[in-house]
């Protein structure tokens, strides 16, 4: 279903397909000009995505497109225009009759990166309209609806009139986004996702952009992620990433900062789907460990800035139950039951020290992907996925254990994976003599103004 809050949502209208007279282009020629590393013009960017959008143009002729961006690069001017046709070929959201600001968030992904679960309420709970329109979790890194699905009864798909209900009571709102918001990016990224052009910062910095744009919100936060379990793996390209989509929100008039942080170990104690909301609903009731309350609050306080609030105190609204009465008000107005116990997995597996020390390192992507492959995640969209899964994490880096003692609990319905999972959490983690250094804050930097 299509959120479209605005009464009169506004789809690009496009020329009569049956008439290859009246295309004012020729794909071919926009696809070398890209090749021979030339700027393409507005006109060249408009038209082939809306072509692309009406099928004009193949999907073989957008791939070699895609792949000549891949290689030869965009300039600023071109990945602004490309973000703003995607956004044309589309529906757009309009908030402006609620009443309240608008504040949003975007994560490029991670391994147990439950953050929207309390992030979303807390900043709800100060009178913010947090409108956050989600994904499900493809691969080694999570889906944010997955996660609430594992709450008896709470839906992911709700009407129009129900968002901006929800938005006007409890603030805060966590569902599945409408198919009309940047239709262009869609076919796109199906198509990036089979021709090795996923990884490209024109591309990842249009799609997230377009579609964050498309949604309305006053204010933006990117938390770019860093390191093995990250989708950019490199320091110096995230950095490249989020400075590119602070400068396109900023230019689309929605206000936008970024915090680089670190997945090179998973967020928190608990990987899969109940298990990380059993995390979530901790750190609303004042505790959870230590680095997904850091980014919690970090985030909170950027969006609250935006919103005009540098003085709210999101701290207090964890610890006193504030935050907490707007989660349950949250999931109750999506027909979830916050006190129904979570799914649990039929069968576990421990994994245990074999001497004295230290956890000296610990792979989010290995992590991820063995809790994947205990069910947790899917391969394809269409996958199910099971939601007692998971892998919970009984050390952290740098904490001491003695032989014996238990490092993991692996979780699920079929135990026969639990071979496959270990081939991979084992290949993560060591352990050390001597106590290993660590970053110290999740937080690596701020990027915005």
């Amino acid at each position: 279903m299509a959120h479209t809050p605005s009464p009169n949502p506004s789809p690009n209208p496009s020329p009569n397909p049956s008439s290859p007279a009246a295309e004012p282009f020729d794909a071919v020629d926009v696809i070398r000009t890209k090749r021979d590393g030339h700027r393409l013009t507005d006109d060249q960017i408009d038209w082939i995505i809306d072509a692309y959008t009406r099928g004009v143009v193949g999907d073989e002729q957008m791939a070699a497109l895609a792949m000549a961006i891949f290689i030869r690069g965009m300039e600023s001017p071109e990945i602004l225009r490309l973000t703003q046709a995607m956004i044309r070929s589309g529906e757009t959201m309009d908030f402006s009759g609620l009443g309240k600001i608008t504040a949003d968030k975007h994560s490029t992904g991670g391994v147990g990166d439950k953050i929207t679960l309390p992030l979303a309420p807390l900043v709800g709970s100060f009178g913010v309209a947090v409108p956050q329109l989600s994904g499900r979790g493809l691969g080694h890194t999570g889906g944010t609806l997955d996660k609430l699905e594992a709450i008896p009864g709470w839906r992911a798909d709700i009407s129009n009139d129900e968002l901006m209900e929800i938005l006007r009571g409890p603030g805060a709102v966590v569902c599945a986004a409408g198919s009309g918001l940047a239709p262009a990016d869609k076919k796109l990224y199906a198509l990036r996702d089979i021709t090795a052009t996923v990884d490209c910062i024109p591309l990842i910095a249009s799609s997230i952009m377009s579609k964050k744009i498309a949604e309305g919100t006053a204010s933006l936060v990117l938390d770019v992620k860093v390191g093995s379990g990250a989708f950019m793996k490199d320091e110096a390209l995230a950095r490249e990433l989020a400075t590119t989509m602070v400068t396109l929100g900023n230019d689309a008039g929605c206000a936008t900062t970024a915090l680089l942080t670190d997945m090179d170990t998973p967020l928190g104690r608990k990987v899969g789907n109940a298990l990380e909301v059993e995390e979530s609903v901790e750190v609303l009731a004042g505790g959870g460990p230590a680095d997904v309350r850091e980014l919690t609050l970090a985030l909170a306080r950027e969006m609250l800035d935006a919103a005009g609030l540098s003085d709210a105190d999101p701290q207090e609204a964890l610890d006193n139950g504030q935050a907490m009465d707007t989660w349950r008000e949250m999931i109750k107005a999506q027909g979830g039951d916050p006190d129904a116990p979570l799914p649990t997995a039929a069968h576990t597996h421990t994994v245990t020290a074999d001497k004295d020390g230290y956890l000296g390192s610990l792979d989010a992507l290995a992590v991820g992907v063995a809790s994947w492959r205990l069910g947790a995640g899917r391969a394809r969209k269409e996958d199910p996925v099971q939601l007692g899964a998971g892998i919970e994490l009984h050390r952290k880096i740098g904490e001491p254990v003695k032989a014996g003692e238990k490092l993991f609990t692996l979780h699920t319905d079929t135990p026969e994976r639990f071979d496959r999972a270990l081939e991979s959490l084992n290949s993560g983690w060591s352990i050390t003599s001597e106590e290993p250094q660590t970053r110290g804050s999740v937080i690596i930097d701020r990027i915005g103004g």
